[in-house]
């Protein structure tokens, strides 16, 4: 074997067990995210379903929107987003407008009460995560975001 097939061997090799570890570490975030996310969706409202936090979150971010587009935006089905609408507007956190522009369909956006309950979740889960990172140097906190950035960036359309 030649010194150039060992080395591209080494690295085939060291490339797989990178992306085995890039696979791992997403497998842990991912799971704790969601647990997280639950335990966020709690300090909302306690009836609150754990994928609903995410939902109030982008609705605080886009507001008002289209039930289609927020759909679009999570990679669920109508059917789905349209259950987990209707739970968040029987607890009081959105309200339905019509659309102007389109007489059949309604926006969506927080109500006053939503909106304080979602914020004061964030900013506990805010508190929470500069406890956990107020060890590192800012450029490393930094460095973490532009990180998670590109890899969302990469990942936009299509889900890992």
């Amino acid at each position: 074997m030649t010194k150039a097939q060992t080395t591209t061997m080494a690295t085939t090799a060291s490339a797989r067990e990178a992306y085995c570890s890039v696979e791992q570490q997403l497998s842990v975030l991912f799971r704790r995210a969601r647990a997280l996310s639950a335990e966020m969706g709690r300090r909302v409202h306690p009836d609150l379903e754990p994928g609903a936090y995410g939902l109030l979150i982008r609705l605080d971010e886009v507001s008002p929107a289209r039930p289609s587009d927020l759909a679009t935006y999570f990679g669920v089905g109508k059917a789905t987003i349209s259950r987990q609408l209707k739970a968040l507007e029987e607890l009081g956190l959105i309200r339905r407008e019509p659309d102007s522009l389109d007489g059949r369909a309604h926006l969506l956006a927080l109500t006053e009460e939503g909106k304080q309950r979602l914020d004061r979740a964030r900013d506990a889960r805010q508190k929470a995560l500069r406890e956990r990172l107020d060890t590192w140097p800012e450029d490393e906190v930094w460095l973490l975001a532009r990180m998670l950035a590109r890899l969302n960036s990469l990942t936009a359309d299509d889900l890992i």
